[in-house]
């Protein structure tokens, strides 16, 4: 079964994880720095019998980071701080009460083994309660989404029931009742059960002894587009993006690491001996008219380093 974050995230990678994985193969150690919904990792093939050494994901949003630790750790307890009703009054209490904990951020960087349940309960229902961006990260006051009869938690599930039908959320049908959010924060927190969660600088987690001392390395790099335009992510940047491509071209000739880059067309001048994929992006309220979103939704790239190889056997036929 596939498994999906259950809360929208812009700039997710679901669509090409397979042939990211195609490229990578099923590589013993995978590390991931800019984690965001985690598309890629929650869709890599698992295949009978394998062994998977080390698996390490970082994100530098800590309530993101919090929610991916806390639910591989407290799934039930994650699942019951996020089952509330839509309210307005809620939505800007609880966003005032979250961007108020500096202790928490504190110890999120500091120490890699802390999370909160109920931040990260309260953090995954404001998330798909929110319009716009600005959650957890502004002081703006914002409504609640109030079509489809109010999204909440539930509203980023799949379909629970004949009541629940109108839920666009493209994940598989779980049954009925209140159990449902539960048991797929379950599922989740398995997959999740052995995965590293750090949270800090993207840097952190590509050195050598994350990455090639553990053998050969899948290593996904998907940081905040500079061309993007305006604040998209919780956590932007306008030059880490080059940062990134920097240390991608430099370690790009290790034979130990296979290195896959996102970006826009024209955005990053890679060796010759790079792969460039073009796919398309859907989805996002960015691409639902003729602005900016849907323009670049045909200029998504991702430039794969000289030691990735098409493995077909992962995926039953020939790339």
């Amino acid at each position: 079964m596939t498994l999906k974050a259950p809360f929208p995230y812009f700039g997710g990678k679901s669509k090409v994880a397979h042939l990211v994985w195609q490229y990578f193969g099923d590589v013993p150690n995978y590390v991931e720095p800019f984690f965001g919904s985690g598309a890629v990792l929650l869709n890599r093939p698992i295949l009978p019998g394998a062994d998977y050494k080390t698996e390490t994901v970082n994100d530098a949003d800590c309530y993101l980071s919090n929610f991916w630790r806390a639910l591989s750790h407290d799934p039930d307890g994650v699942a019951q701080a996020a089952d509330w009703p839509v309210n307005e009054i809620d939505i800007l209490a609880r966003h005032k009460w979250l961007i108020a904990q500096d202790d928490f951020r504190v110890l999120m960087v500091a120490d890699p083994e802390y999370y909160n349940v109920k931040i990260a309960g309260w953090w995954v229902w404001g998330l798909c309660s929110w319009i716009g961006g600005g959650w957890c990260h502004t002081e703006s006051e914002q409504l609640p989404h109030l079509g489809d009869a109010g999204r909440g938690i539930n509203r980023k599930l799949p379909h629970l029931g004949d009541a629940g039908r109108g839920i666009n959320r493209k994940l598989p049908h779980l049954g009925n009742a209140g159990r449902d959010l539960a048991s797929y924060f379950g599922q989740l927190a398995d997959r999740l059960r052995k995965v590293r969660v750090a949270c800090g600088d993207w840097s952190r987690v590509v050195g050598d002894s994350v990455t090639h001392k553990h053998g050969v390395t899948g290593v996904f790099l998907d940081p905040p587009y500079p061309t993007s335009g305006g604040k998209t992510y919780a956590v932007d940047s306008s030059d880490v993006a080059h940062d990134v491509r920097e240390w991608a071209i430099v370690n790009g000739d290790n034979p130990l690491l296979r290195i896959a880059l996102c970006g826009y067309s024209g955005e990053h001048a890679m060796p010759d001996n790079w792969h460039e994929v073009a796919w398309k992006a859907t989805g996002g309220y960015g691409s639902q008219s003729n602005g900016k979103g849907r323009e670049n939704s045909t200029k998504e790239r991702i430039w794969f380093s000289p030691h990735c190889h098409i493995m077909p056997l992962l995926f039953g036929g020939a790339a």
